[in-house]
């Protein structure tokens, strides 16, 4: 059984600086492959704490709990954005890793052409900066617990598509939870193809041998992958050691249509019984009807991605041959909410 983190509120007439507690801190990174680039530092006290890359689409790369990390990072880590990386697999020069990269707004998967143009690796809109709207701190002493940040990001051409997306990340101080609310917004004169992808990678010490992948739904396999790890019948929800045959480009990934509650409210995760912690991925089947599990097990690279989607990442043109692509009117708006919550077991 879950048990649920609370902060004891015995801080009263103790405090007087509320970051003593946590709160949302801003900072730019000023040394290696990051340097320039925007970050934010949230900590809930709780012992979940997480940094927000205002200039990546405000996508989350480092998340802690306690000190156990939760999230995969890749070998470069933090990079300033590159808005110009949107040509074939260009993407991956740029791809931190970390808890959450966001992927489209109009192309999720692999490159692809067709007469309506060329797309690259995953889309834009991580390599994308965001004005940042309004920060939000927590103030305990007027009993205001919640803090949150909310920055706009935009994907536009002249001539051409202008795709809005309003992020507002927030949680409350004494609980260990993320909240996403996204909403992505046409703001051209056309109508404009639409696909959204929350590319979720959870590293070690979370995801480790015996660990637990949860989720529940019918899948299949994707096609072209050397398939031995999600065949009926295989433990493929358990995290193995590392994998020689996932050297370089090794990795397998299924497509799920999950199953929800009542609500419409899917749920996905990681168990770690050794470090008594799992960490729960909730959304709405309504608005992501797709999830996407990508394990990737090699050495020195030793991850799995869980991925609620719009579409599976098939690219925006096997997504309208599949009459599966979204079409987004001039000033039609789609919301998103995705939520990520620690629990002790």
């Amino acid at each position: 059984m879950r048990r649920p983190i609370e902060m004891k509120e015995n801080w009263h007439n103790k405090i007087g600086n509320p970051a003593q507690l946590g709160g949302i801190e801003t900072s730019v990174l000023d040394n290696g492959l990051g340097r320039g680039t925007r970050i934010a530092w949230i900590n809930t006290g709780t012992g979940l704490r997480y940094k927000v890359v205002l200039d990546r689409a405000m996508d989350i790369v480092d998340a802690f709990y306690n000190q156990h990390s939760l999230a995969w990072l890749s070998h470069s880590g933090i990079t300033p954005p590159r808005p110009f990386s949107d040509q074939g697999i260009d993407w991956l020069r740029t791809f931190g890793g970390g808890l959450l990269t966001t992927c489209g707004l109009s192309n999720v998967g692999g490159p692809n052409q067709d007469e309506y143009g060329e797309r690259g690796l995953h889309g834009k809109i991580s390599n994308v900066p965001a004005e940042i709207i309004s920060i939000i701190q927590p103030d305990p002493q007027r009993g205001q617990m919640e803090m949150s940040i909310t920055g706009r990001i935009l994907e536009t051409t002249v001539f051409g598509p202008t795709l809005e997306l309003h992020r507002t990340i927030s949680g409350r101080l004494g609980e260990p939870f993320i909240q996403i609310r996204d909403e992505v917004t046409n703001r051209g004169n056309t109508t404009v193809p639409h696909m959204l992808l929350y590319h979720l990678n959870f590293g070690y010490p979370l995801v480790d041998e015996g660990a637990k992948i949860t989720w529940q739904g019918e899948w299949k396999a994707r096609e072209g992958d050397d398939t031995k790890i999600f065949l009926e019948g295989s433990d493929y929800r358990t995290c193995p050691a590392p994998l020689d045959d996932h050297a370089g480009t090794g990795e397998e990934a299924a497509f799920i249509q999950p199953e929800a509650d009542e609500q419409g409210i899917a749920r996905c995760g990681i168990e770690n019984s050794r470090l008594g912690i799992a960490l729960e991925v909730s959304f709405n089947k309504n608005q992501l009807p797709w999830l996407t599990n990508w394990q990737h097990w090699g050495k020195g690279e030793y991850v799995t991605g869980l991925e609620p989607g719009t579409n599976p990442p098939i690219g925006q043109k096997n997504a309208r041959a599949q009459n599966q692509l979204i079409m987004l009117e001039p000033g039609e708006s789609r919301k998103y909410d995705l939520k990520f919550e620690v629990s002790e077991n």
